[in-house]
């Protein structure tokens, strides 16, 4: 998918039952950490197909917040919708399934719409479809495409990727290459970091270590502006010296207590960029793996789960062979591992059923309480919990340690804690027994003591937060006091305060007069700097307009006064630049609203190239951010961005994704068209200067706008890592996770509502029906051999139809372009992300650039 990469930021608290419900919340759960390398009681559940980001992250805390990895630097940010507050370091994950993983009053201008046939209130085919599918599935000639490395697929992939560049010429010596290169290899990135002791950790990567450096420095080094780094581990070295292209994915810290320093950690590698990791005990302190010879914890590749429970125990979840992992490939059995033990002779402790997601066993420190989970997450949104608070001083076999008993609360509810107390997330109304009883509101956040929830005493829970349908809570940070709450209200963000006080309790704090707004267009993301024992916090501002700067703050004031400790510069040049929200009308009546970063000096006489981003599922919101690549080579060149906050994201909460879950797909793909129309209205552009973006889940959504009857509003397409084939999604790699957002293609009653989504079977069923006048914008298809999360067969059969099937005058442009690395990020280091954006800005400028030229007087002007 498309990430961007901050080398990004904002960690939350994870505790490990939260941990598994975070990627299902947002794939970009994972994100922010590649930079600061280190995964505090973590364990991310199920992926989505959505921004694919390398799972690490702060001291205390993993990550909760993203903007997805470094690929999806051009595109766009997404966040988890709450993140955990347990201050432990002990339990983590390694590869958990992750998501599928983004004014000025103008005269309208109306005259276009009714020459393309289109109506301004909605044109897009139906949700059960304007022309029927057929009843009959053909047989699926292009499964060979399937077979990722196999022979005749790869020399496919060749004559492919050979046809695209030489479309473009040498894309290295591009001016795009080297302005996205320069910026992604800056070395005025901002060094987040999170806390493992008294160090600060970062994960570094340039233009002289490729792989990257995870490397850390003092306290008071970091805060003095003259930081003098460490290298603990040089990736590029340990590449070279094993032959493997390592990725780092994270590090898994054993927390022992705050009165011992931490020495041991899991590193998280993965070959290539794949889900897939290897997990290899690490030394802190002498810097050096410690391997199976001398008894260290070492897992071969798998998308495994694990959590320290002591020095010399884990709870592990990974490959053991037939049986163990579920039908979406994760971890379906948890066994406890002590050291100098063959894993092969772990013992299992807790197992989840075959058509599970996942199942895991967790353990945590939070604010000196040792907490234990078992959980089971049954689908993508709905997940069993399982508590006890465990004695660290024995074994978790030990019969002392009690029984685990389960949390009773309904499974679309997100259990979190905070020391002594239960943070409870609602995904559905949730009534209480009894006559007259209280309902809690989905999207709303309690707070209950954790006796008095696991004896079945609800009706003590406290409300923190409750939504409106405009307002929902994005994310939140603990520190060892208070929790700060990030609440987006139109999608623009807003703190919130709240102090505990003991037995469940958390009281609001009231922030000083004059505290100043969040501007629109901006964004915060706020980290815990150490919940240990400390309440300051991190706060990370920036803007699509606006660069990073990273400021420390303490809660106790509610951040009134801020202390700067890196900005980084303007990467491009933004003087003339300008950001807006407006709001379309989707085919429903429903008001969806979307950003536009344009020139000032921009006519509105529909000639400007235009490029609108989307994403849409898994309840992953597109907040603003800083995209230096898109400022750089799109926007400071004269191109308008648009971002789409369509139903299926998160932007208003629960609400707003459920709206367009399984047979109702179709609503988030009119609310896109709807911005596309809203666009030529306002005279900002016309079909052929506009174009549309989407990678993963945002692929499914560009992908339906080639095969849907709003076709005719594109000029060009962008598919990025896409989901195409909804007939086989299911049984391709992760899919069978993601059956909770699209439904199951062999229920019948599913595969009747899924066929009319599938842009693969569309292509056939209704594209090429006698009497379409369908015809494809030109499109450039963009994925990864080494994707483990998207299979790469449903971009390959998706360009093989289209350049087979389709006549040349209904579809005369469809490229097509696969890395051989780089898993569902698209890419593994910067000079491959580098390639591959230059690769669609070039496609993007001689497609919808070229046709604006004539009459957009700013670009020449530019």
């Amino acid at each position: 998918s498309r990430s961007q990469n901050k080398n990004r930021k904002a960690n939350q608290e994870t505790s490990p039952a939260t941990a598994i419900v975070m990627a299902s919340r947002s794939g970009a759960r994972r994100a922010l950490a590649a930079i600061v390398g280190a995964n505090f009681a973590a364990s991310p559940s199920p992926s989505s197909p959505s921004p694919s980001i390398a799972a690490t992250s702060s001291s205390s805390s993993s990550c909760a917040r993203a903007r997805a990895s470094a690929s999806s630097f051009f595109q766009r940010r997404a966040i988890a919708s709450s993140s955990s507050c347990s201050s432990s370091c002990s339990s983590s994950s390694s590869s958990a399934p992750a998501p599928a993983l983004g004014g000025s009053r103008v005269e309208p201008r109306r005259r276009i719409l009714p020459m393309l046939g289109l109506s301004s209130a909605a044109s897009g085919v139906r949700c059960e479809g304007t022309q029927t599918p057929s009843e009959q599935e053909p047989e699926d000639k292009l499964i060979w495409l399937e077979e990722v490395l196999g022979e005749e697929a790869l020399a496919w992939v060749k004559a492919q990727n050979e046809k695209s560049v030489a479309a473009f010429g040498n894309i290295e010596e591009s001016e795009e290459y080297k302005r996205i290169l320069a910026i992604l290899d800056s070395k005025e990135k901002i060094p987040y970091v999170g806390r493992i002791g008294e160090y600060y950790y970062n994960f570094w990567q340039d233009a002289e270590h490729k792989r990257g450096l995870w490397r850390r420095t003092t306290i008071a080094g970091y805060k003095s502006g003259q930081t003098k780094w460490e290298t603990v581990l040089d990736l590029d070295e340990l590449s070279s010296k094993e032959g493997v292209t390592w990725v780092y994915k994270g590090a898994n810290v054993l927390d022992e207590g705050i009165d011992k320093t931490p020495q041991r950690a899991l590193l998280t590698l993965s070959p290539g960029g794949s889900d897939a990791v290897v997990l290899r005990e690490f030394d802190l302190e002498t810097k050096q793996f410690i391997p199976e010879s001398e008894q260290g914890f070492v897992v071969p590749e798998s998308k495994s789960r694990i959590s320290w429970i002591s020095r010399d125990e884990v709870a592990i979840g990974t490959d053991f062979g037939p049986g163990s992992l579920t039908a979406s490939g994760y971890p379906r059995v948890s066994k406890i591992w002590r050291r100098g033990q063959p894993l092969s002779e772990a013992v299992t402790v807790f197992e989840g059923k075959k058509e599970d997601v996942a199942a895991s066993q967790h353990c945590s420190l939070d604010r000196g309480i040792y907490h234990e989970f078992r959980i089971r997450s049954l689908d993508f949104y709905h997940r069993s919990y399982w508590y006890r608070r465990r004695d660290p001083a024995k074994s978790s076999l030990d019969p002392a340690q009690g029984e685990f008993r389960e949390v009773p609360v309904p499974t679309d509810v997100d259990v979190d804690t905070f020391k002594d107390t239960f943070l409870l997330t609602m995904r559905e109304n949730w009534t209480l027994p009894g006559e007259g009883s209280r309902v809690f509101k989905k999207g709303s956040l309690l707070s209950i003591g954790i006796e008095d929830a696991m004896a079945g005493k609800f009706e003590k829970a406290r409300v923190v937060f409750e939504p409106t349908p405009r307002r929902s809570l994005m994310a939140k940070a603990c520190t060892h006091n208070y929790m700060v709450l990030n609440v987006a209200d139109n999608v623009n963000a807003s703190l919130h305060f709240y102090k505990y006080v003991g037995e469940g309790k958390f009281e609001y704090q009231e922030p000083p007069a004059g505290q100043q707004a969040i501007p629109i267009g901006c964004d915060v993301q706020v980290r815990a700097v150490y919940p240990k024992t400390l309440d300051d916090i991190f706060l990370i501002k920036d803007g699509y307009l606006e660069p990073d700067k990273l400021e420390i703050a303490s809660a106790k004031d509610c951040a009134t006064t801020t202390e700067t400790l890196y900005s980084k510069p303007h990467l491009f040049d933004s003087t003339n630049l300008m950001v807006e929200q407006h709001q379309a009308t989707s085919k429903d009546g429903t008001k969806v609203p979307y950003f536009m970063i344009r020139h000032k000096e921009m006519e509105f006489n529909g000639s400007n190239p235009t490029l609108v981003d989307g994403y849409g599922g898994f309840e992953i919101p597109l907040l603003p951010g800083y995209a230096a690549g898109v400022g750089a080579v799109w926007l400071q060149r004269g191109g308008v961005k648009v971002v789409a906050n369509i139903r299926g994201g998160g932007e208003f909460g629960p609400e707003w994704h459920q709206s367009a879950l399984r047979e109702n797909r179709c609503k988030a793909y009119e609310d896109f068209e709807a911005v596309g129309r809203d666009l030529i209205e306002r005279g900002v552009t016309r079909p052929e200067c506009m174009a549309c973006i989407g990678g993963s889940n945002g692929g499914l959504l560009v992908g339906n706008m080639l095969t849907r009857e709003g076709a005719a509003l594109w000029g060009s397409i962008v598919c990025q890592v896409p989901l195409l084939d909804m007939k086989r999604f299911h049984k391709l790699l992760a899919g069978a996770s993601w059956m909770a957002e699209y439904g199951n293609p062999d229920v019948p009653e599913d595969w009747k509502f899924l066929k009319n989504y599938s842009p693969y079977q569309r292509i056939h069923d209704v594209c090429l029906q006698p009497g379409s006048t369908w015809k494809a914008p030109e499109t450039l298809f963009t994925t990864s051999t080494r994707d483990d999360r998207v299979h790469p067969g449903h971009a390959r059969k998706m360009v093989k139809r289209l350049q087979d099937d389709v006549p040349p005058e209904k579809a005369n442009t469809v490229l097509y372009w696969e890395n051989t690395e780089g898993g569902h990020g698209g890419a593994a280091d910067n000079g491959q992300r580098a390639f591959m954006w230059a690769l669609v800005y070039r496609f993007l400028w001689a497609t919808i650039g070229e046709k604006a030229k004539p009459d957009c007087k700013l670009l020449s002007k530019l």
